[in-house]
């Protein structure tokens, strides 16, 4: 009997141990019983709404295990994905639609972020001797890589009298190369979006803001990107992905002065210019009918000025079934 006993108790304790492993298992996400899954996100590093997600722990409420890869640009983030260095990215329409129409590659939500406001962040910095718009001609302009700031140039110039013709674009990877080119007087204008970002061009002595973007029709809409086998094979982790950022922006917006401390602790931004950027850009996850017709108007400019040499079906490359169901009641449905 006391055999008996002893083996019953071992069994037991056997039992109880396994049951304890189990559950301190960090590789299971927080009350879902399933394993996080590991996603590389290409970030920039004022991107608040990431940071906020990571470092408050919302990713991995939400079982994605993430990891952000840190880029100049949110296009170089894009373009990363070509190589496999990413498995998740966000950018402006532009390098988004340049994207799908190269690959097997899915846009699969919005930030909700093409408003009045967020335009405004964008502001024009010219040189001493520029004092109009219709100054410009003739003039270097500052464009960054793969971003959309072409076809904002185009818009701008066409409201000042001007076309692209009549000025010379200047090709740049990100607003520091931007910044020593304006102060050396090899470019006369830039486009600078950023409290940090414009404090720094301001100071040069001489520059100053000539416009912002608000004052023209562009908005600047938002979206995440993904291949269609990610999105394929881990729906429940994108879907968790996209209610971490929700979450994320929501507590970003409600907890300013926490917010600029993570920015501060993690990338060394000032309080201040968190402080100033945050209520610019709230994100709102969805994809709505502002979104998908800024998306529209750019594959038709992008088509027609032969950006893109093959023109695709648009709805085609929009994947919302996630989002729709994260988010039911801020996705549109696209018409047949």
């Amino acid at each position: 009997m006391r055999i008996r006993l002893n083996r019953l108790a071992g069994t037991l304790a056997a039992a109880a141990l396994f049951v304890l492993l189990l559950s301190g298992c960090g590789s299971e996400a927080e009350g879902s019983g399933v394993d996080k899954v590991k996603l590389k996100i290409a970030d920039i590093s004022t991107n608040i709404t990431f940071r906020v997600a990571l470092e408050k722990g919302f990713f991995e409420k939400h079982g994605v295990d993430a990891e952000l890869v840190t880029f100049a640009t949110p296009a170089e983030g894009v373009n990363s994905l070509f190589i496999k260095q990413v498995d998740v990215a966000f950018g402006a329409d532009f390098p988004l639609l340049n994207a799908v129409s190269k690959g097997d590659y899915a846009i699969f939500a919005s930030s909700g972020t093409a408003t009045d406001l967020s335009a405004s962040d964008w502001k024009l910095f010219v040189r001493p001797d520029v004092k109009s718009g219709a100054d410009l001609k003739g003039r270097s302009l500052s464009f960054l890589r793969g971003t959309f700031l072409p076809y904002l140039w185009d818009v701008y110039l066409g409201e000042q009298g001007l076309k692209l013709d009549d000025v010379k674009l200047i090709g740049q990877g990100g607003l520091d190369e931007a910044y020593v080119a304006l102060r050396k007087g090899e470019i006369d204008a830039v486009w600078v979006f950023g409290a940090i970002n414009h404090e720094k061009f301001s100071a040069i002595e001489g520059v100053h803001e000539l416009s912002d973007m608000s004052k023209t029709p562009v908005r600047l809409g938002t979206g995440l990107i993904a291949t269609n086998e990610l999105l394929q094979k881990e729906p429940e982790a994108v879907t968790g992905f996209l209610k971490a950022l929700d979450e994320a922006s929501s507590y970003a917006q409600a907890n300013p002065d926490e917010t600029a401390d993570i920015l501060y602790k993690t990338v060394k931004q000032p309080r201040e210019a968190t402080l100033k950027d945050l209520p610019k850009n709230p994100w709102s996850i969805g994809f709505t009918d502002k979104a998908y017709e800024g998306l529209k108007s750019q594959k038709k400019y992008m088509v027609d000025n032969g950006i893109i040499q093959q023109d695709f079906d648009l709805d085609g490359k929009l994947k919302l079934d996630l989002v729709r169901a994260a988010f039911p009641d801020r996705v549109i449905e696209l018409k047949e």
